[in-house]
């Protein structure tokens, strides 16, 4: 069994309840081809390794395809050529599978919906099973680009496909795991979490979507949607070792999750609150989180303890040198007494970080 299969209980159907809730997203959100693509800049260079010709009116008038695929470009490779001009033919697998990476890369393609139909009238309702099969050979294989590109092509088949689904989201993680480009990481993560959240809302009752959703939480310093996620998982996971070491993370982020609901309090403007949670926290083994010296700073300056909110934010900046609500504030606070130097200081590292600086301080 493929790691991308994860435990996948065939006769696991989507819940209607659950469905009803996410069929309320626009589709713009649950279908790749009426999604904003993150993904497809990453891999339309694949598309280059096809040359377009079209399906003679004999082979059209032959399989019944003129009112379907007649003026329509068959993507082809170039070993592919040879056989697709023989009185042979090329294969219908072969097409298929040339047409569903064209989608896999590119959802929008102008004639997607044709390709769609075109493996569908042909290979039916095995198409989707034998594309996420070659999908998960891929992955196994650790050819990331090509398993998210059959995978993609599956969803834009079956939009609900659970083992695309959970598949797709696990690739998008491997593959931002894999990179040192912040652009490819945030594209890569932002999508591995969509379809999680997809997964987990079309199929509650499938354990490791939320095993794994609740991982992408804990990466971005969720602990609570974290811990939801995990509550979820326990009752359904099926394996004592996936359980334990679950059980394990819940009680390590107990810490964390108070931490955060101190941060959540000063959010939403309950500043003493906020300040009695977190103040707890500045000589433990947190002292050196960035954001718990920020919301202290915030809570601290809305109680008027300035000084206090001041010296947090310097200490936000030594943790998270890149940290610009603390130079805003610390501008602020520097302009209001008078302090034109530093406060000139930090608005030029402000200036710099989101590249509105003049190139002559640019330096």
């Amino acid at each position: 069994m493929s790691v991308f299969d994860g435990i996948i209980d065939k006769n696991l159907k989507v819940d209607e309840q659950a469905r009803e809730i996410t069929l309320k997203r626009p589709a713009s959100e649950r279908e790749l081809a009426k999604r904003v693509d993150r993904i497809k800049p990453f891999l339309e260079a694949h598309l280059n390794t096809f040359i377009f010709d079209e399906f003679s009116d004999e082979y059209l008038k032959a399989t019944k395809l003129e009112s379907l695929m007649k003026g329509v470009p068959i993507p082809l490779r170039k070993e592919d050529l040879e056989a697709f001009a023989s009185t042979k033919g090329l294969g219908v697998n072969i097409l298929a599978e040339n047409m569903a990476r064209v989608i896999g890369v590119d959802p929008k393609f102008r004639h997607a919906g044709k390709y769609v139909a075109f493996i569908e009238r042909f290979l039916g309702k095995k198409g989707v099973e034998l594309i996420v099969k070659e999908a998960r050979r891929e992955a196994e294989r650790e050819s990331y680009d090509e398993a998210c590109i059959h995978y993609r092509a599956a969803l834009v088949l079956r939009p609900d496909d659970l083992s695309a689904l959970y598949g797709y989201a696990r690739v998008c993680r491997a593959m931002y795991s894999l990179s040192d480009s912040p652009e490819y990481i945030g594209n890569f993560k932002a999508e591995a979490l969509d379809y999680l959240e997809l997964l987990t809302g079309l199929y509650p009752r499938y354990g490791q979507g939320w095993y794994y959703l609740g991982y992408m939480y804990l990466n971005m310093g969720l602990y609570s949607k974290a811990h939801m996620a995990w509550e979820r998982f326990l009752p359904r996971s099926r394996l004592v070792k996936d359980r334990r070491e679950i059980q394990t993370r819940m009680e390590q982020i107990q810490t964390p999750m108070e931490i955060e609901r101190g941060y959540t309090a000063v959010m939403a403007g309950r500043w003493r609150e906020g300040i009695s949670i977190l103040e707890p926290f500045v000589d433990s083994a947190y002292k050196d989180w960035w954001p718990l010296w920020y919301y202290l700073g915030e809570a601290w300056l809305n109680t008027g303890r300035v000084q206090e909110a001041k010296d947090a934010y310097i200490r936000v900046l030594r943790l998270n040198g890149t940290h610009i609500e603390s130079m805003e504030a610390l501008v602020d606070l520097y302009e209001t007494e008078g302090n034109t130097e530093k406060a000139g200081k930090y608005r030029k590292k402000i200036a710099l970080l989101t590249q509105d600086a003049p190139e002559d301080e640019k330096g």
